[in-house]
């Protein structure tokens, strides 16, 4: 039976993530629409609507949900109005959004309280920021829960969600850097401009909670990158609160050893990668992507704190310069056996598994809190 599933992003980050489960579910007969908004549809971070106006057999919806200089909660309360008269006209069979991010909040509500099915991608994670308590607000409002580890289900159950809900199927992501990108490395250093020989990649986001000290650690951060002489691809931050310090900071970096780019093309982020001599900062690339890649990576400060880490993750404070010195010291260029704690690059065909069973549709809406067994 074909059903209309609406999946809703916000950043490049979730697309990455939502793409192979939407493509998926293209190609098993449903109509895909995508809800765009947040970083997405402003200049600054690259306007990366265009990578989802991209996406064949899918339909697109934009919304402006914000201003430069919103606050969350200002953010937050415009995506629900433009989230709810989207859902309200067009009344998808299910809802899809990811992780821990405002938009998806947004859409987790609204799904909830118009009871309409939702799926969440992710929840259970831990990481020790604001985008924590989120994850598991999303957690409680959404009615499936596709999830990325053993580990995660088990904290998802913890929450009271019942065990039936919830489905193991990995990190979406990792679909696509199981494959060919499509492109090859020629092809990404002619787009975006990379001459060097050799490349770390460092994308370092504000934490919403630290935003008053977000310049200072970008500015210890870089300063220790620049002293040891290497050359780095920069992936500019999301538009967290904090992240105008973080861009005053890499504004004056020199060109010679760092290339900031606002953006990137997913299938040339994916060949990047592959070909990096490592990964610094603190996004989720570091603990995901780069473990199932082989990637050394240095994830610094508190934004992953607890997420995920491996024998290939390092972790540092962003004023930690002898330790920073240490790793690329160490660990560039190196390579590691693949990690596969997040999944194999399978979730979007055990996604449409599980929507391929009829008992997933009928899944009551009216949620009750499921106790973990008594120990002992």
């Amino acid at each position: 039976m074909t059903r209309h599933i609406l999946f809703l992003t916000g950043t490049r980050a979730d697309f990455g993530k939502l793409e192979p489960l939407a493509a998926a579910a293209r190609d098993a007969g449903h109509r895909v629409t995508f809800f765009v908004t947040g970083m997405h549809l402003m200049d600054r971070y690259g306007l990366t609507v265009l990578e989802v106006r991209r996406m064949p057999g899918v339909a697109v919806h934009e919304f402006l949900n914000q201003r430069p200089g919103d606050a969350q909660d200002v953010i937050l309360a415009k995506t629900v109005m433009g989230f709810s008269d989207y859902v309200t006209e067009h009344r998808p069979d299910l809802i899809v959004l990811h992780g821990d991010r405002i938009e998806a909040l947004a859409g987790a509500l609204v799904a909830a309280t118009n009871y309409i099915p939702s799926a969440h991608i992710e929840g259970g994670e831990v990481s020790g920021t604001i985008d924590e308590v989120f994850r598991h607000c999303n957690t409680k409002l959404c009615t499936h829960h596709f999830v990325s580890s053993e580990a995660a289900r088990r904290r998802v159950m913890a929450l009271g969600e019942p065990e039936a809900a919830i489905h193991v199927i990995g990190s979406p992501e990792l679909d696509f850097h199981a494959g060919a990108s499509g492109v090859t490395l020629e092809d990404v250093r002619a787009r975006y401009g990379i001459g060097f020989p050799e490349y770390g990649i460092v994308t370092f986001h504000p934490v919403t909670s630290e935003q008053a000290s977000m310049g200072a650690q970008a500015q210890a951060l870089f300063d220790a990158l620049s002293a040891s002489g290497r050359q780095f691809v920069v992936i500019a931050p999301n538009n967290d609160p904090g992240s105008e310090a973080i861009f005053r900071v890499i504004d004056g970096l020199p060109q010679a050893q760092f290339r900031v780019l606002p953006s990137m093309r997913f299938a040339h982020f994916s060949e990047l990668m592959k070909h990096a001599a490592c990964l610094v900062g603190n996004s989720s690339a570091g603990v995901r992507e780069a473990p199932f890649l082989g990637i050394p990576s240095l994830d610094v400060g508190t934004r992953q704190r607890n997420r995920a880490q491996t024998d290939t993750v390092s972790s540092c404070a962003a004023d930690d310069s002898a330790a920073i010195a240490d790793f690329l010291r160490d660990h560039w260029g190196r390579r590691h056996a693949r990690h596969d704690g997040f999944g194999e690059g399978h979730a979007a065909d055990r996604f449409v598994q599980v929507l391929a069973d009829p008992g997933f549709w009928t899944q009551p809406l009216q949620k009750a809190f499921q106790d973990l067994p008594p120990r002992g």
